[in-house]
């Protein structure tokens, strides 16, 4: 029954509609940027290609070390891109880099709708088109959760953490939920639920940036972005794996409602038996249940299959999905991690102090 719970969980994850915007929409994209000079070429060269060109292009240049300013303009420069890079002043106390860089790219902004974009994200020629277009139909805030492109062996470890932030929330229209990576507002309405300065301390904006939009009566949906935008997590190393994950996932477990929270827990438990099941077997380790090997081959492959079909849509997990007892340890270690840190009350991330309450 768990294991049938997973394949439920998993029917919704909507794609973004193919629609087309109505109207002539000037869009300003804002992208937030700290040390990002490795990946903005990637998201620049995306915004080049796409068939409905913006207004602008804002990077807002988070004090970087990197030379990100220099990159930014070298290849808008090169692309031919209307890119323009400010820098805001010093982080003040009680706001958060990411949440005041876009409280300051709105200020310099002239377009309408705004976009915003993590520096990091790749985003395919219809990309804009179909955000403009969802947005048009359905107003409010519209966002969509990237797909996730994976290139070393390290970065298959958060396949559990991926899968798991899509099953845990409702999507789709007036869902109420907000992924920060690629979201869409008109002026007026982010105006109107206050923006970043109502949510300046948060590390996880977006969650909260939602309930602002929610409280000023604004619908709330999102979407997932398979075949449309894509972005490559903590390309650093295990480490800034491990401190990203941990910074969001503590104080985004606290905002799931607890019937989609139990019916996930419920499947991971199931999963978290199947790991420990085939290994009890085979080393005779104790096992409450059935302890043939055939039996427990079965459940260890049928959770594997399942993880290989589940992914698909969510990142660029394959081998991984094979020897799911690696990221279910993996999971579970930077879980107790964050709660850890979050009861310490902080965590520190790009060289900075982050509240994580």
């Amino acid at each position: 029954m768990r294991w049938l719970l997973g394949w439920a969980l998993a029917l919704r994850l909507p794609g973004l509609p193919p629609l087309e915007p109505s109207g002539d929409p000037r869009p300003a994209v804002l992208i937030p940027a700290r040390n990002e000079a490795a990946t903005l070429p990637h998201l620049l060269a995306g915004l080049a290609r796409q068939r409905l060109s913006p207004l602008e292009v804002i990077v807002i240049d988070d004090h970087s070390s990197d030379g990100t300013a220099a990159c930014a303009s070298a290849a808008g420069q090169a692309l031919g891109l209307p890119v323009r890079v400010i820098q805001p002043p010093p982080l003040p106390e009680g706001w958060c880099g990411k949440t005041w860089a876009l409280h300051h790219g709105v200020l310099a902004s002239s377009g309408d709708p705004l976009v915003f974009l993590d520096a990091d994200t790749e985003p395919e020629p219809d990309c804009l088109t179909r955000l403009l277009g969802v947005h048009g139909q359905l107003g409010g805030l519209v966002s969509v959760q990237p797909y996730h492109r994976t290139e070393q062996p390290y970065e298959q470890l958060s396949v559990l953490f991926n899968l798991v932030g899509l099953m845990a929330v409702p999507l789709g229209s007036g869902c109420g939920v907000a992924f920060g990576p690629a979201m869409v507002s008109s002026r007026a309405d982010y105006a109107r639920s206050g923006g970043h300065a109502a949510v300046a301390g948060r590390v996880v904006e977006d969650w909260f940036l939602a309930h602002c939009y929610e409280r000023a009566g604004l619908p709330v949906s999102a979407f997932i972005g398979a075949g449309q935008i894509a972005y490559r997590m903590y390309p650093g190393g295990l480490g800034d794996l491990v401190v990203g994950f941990d910074k969001n996932f503590a104080t985004a477990a606290g905002e799931v409602r607890w019937p989609w929270m139990l019916a996930v827990l419920l499947w991971l438990s199931g999963l978290f038996w199947a790991a420990w099941c085939l290994p009890a077997a085979l080393l005779h380790w104790p096992l409450v249940g059935d302890p043939g090997l055939a039996a427990n081959a079965v459940l260890y492959g049928a959770h594997a299959l399942q993880l290989l079909v589940l992914t698909r849509r969510v990142g660029r997990f394959r081998w991984i999905n094979l020897v799911f007892p690696l990221p279910v340890l993996f999971f579970l270690g930077v879980f107790l991690l964050a709660i850890v840190n979050l009861e310490r009350g902080e965590i520190r991330w790009k060289g900075r102090r982050c509240r994580t309450r």
